[in-house]
């Protein structure tokens, strides 16, 4: 017996949007996840996600999304102590679907031309890999990963670190290991890193686009 495996599609407008069209003029939808743990194609589990968006150079900070998943696991003591998320907050959450259509759908409400995240592609995993237990394909996935800019603009950084980042480029620091926290702690060292961007003569969605190709941007599962 063979299973066809159902399709969600990230609603996102990159192919739509004129390579033209400068940077302030675009909306980003810049996004975070919380896990049990690494092994999130196997064992480990979504336990909250959360997101703001960009519109140009602006964070929109009064329209955050955030939602805690309920990983039909436990979450050890180290991760409760680590992101402060305990079994008891997920107990009555939305399981992984339905926490992640319902991101999905605040995404399409802001026409984000993509997704951006930092080290982006493991966020892109656990969604890939929670929709795979659904038998479920992500499609439509494109993502800027602000280590691709920054590697763009100061290729000598080589920390990882997000918070330590945003203190070099003098950005706000949010609550660590939350998925708001980290969002918005993201979204505002990706919007220092765009007004570099333009100051150095770079000031349309096509240039971004070419400054932070990466193989793992575009991920057609």
């Amino acid at each position: 017996m063979f299973f066809q495996r159902r399709s969600v599609e990230v609603p996102i407008v990159y192919n739509q949007i004129p390579l033209s069209t400068p940077i302030e003029k675009l909306r980003f939808v810049v996004f975070d996840t919380e896990t049990t743990g690494f092994q999130v194609a196997t064992t480990d589990r979504l336990i909250e996600i959360g997101a703001v968006p960009v519109q140009g150079f602006e964070v929109v900070e009064k329209e955050t999304f955030q939602t805690y998943i309920n990983p039909n696991r436990q979450i050890s003591r180290e991760i409760t102590e680590l992101t402060s998320i305990s079994n008891e907050k997920v107990a009555g959450a939305p399981k992984s679907l339905e926490g992640t259509l319902s991101f999905f759908e605040y995404v399409k409400s802001w026409e984000s031309v993509c997704l951006v995240g930092h080290y982006v592609g493991f966020d892109a995993l656990v969604l890939k890999s929670e929709l795979k237990r659904e038998k479920m394909t992500l499609k439509n996935m494109f993502t800027i990963d602000t280590l691709d800019l920054i590697g763009f603009l100061a290729p000598s950084y080589d920390m990882r670190d997000l918070e330590r980042y945003a203190m070099a480029f003098g950005t706000r620091i949010y609550e660590r290991h939350s998925a708001v926290g980290d969002s918005l702690t993201t979204a505002y060292l990706f919007v220092e890193l765009l007004m570099q961007f333009r100051d150095r003569g770079h000031k349309t969605w096509g240039e971004l686009i070419k400054a932070t190709e990466s193989q793992a941007r575009s991920m057609q599962f």
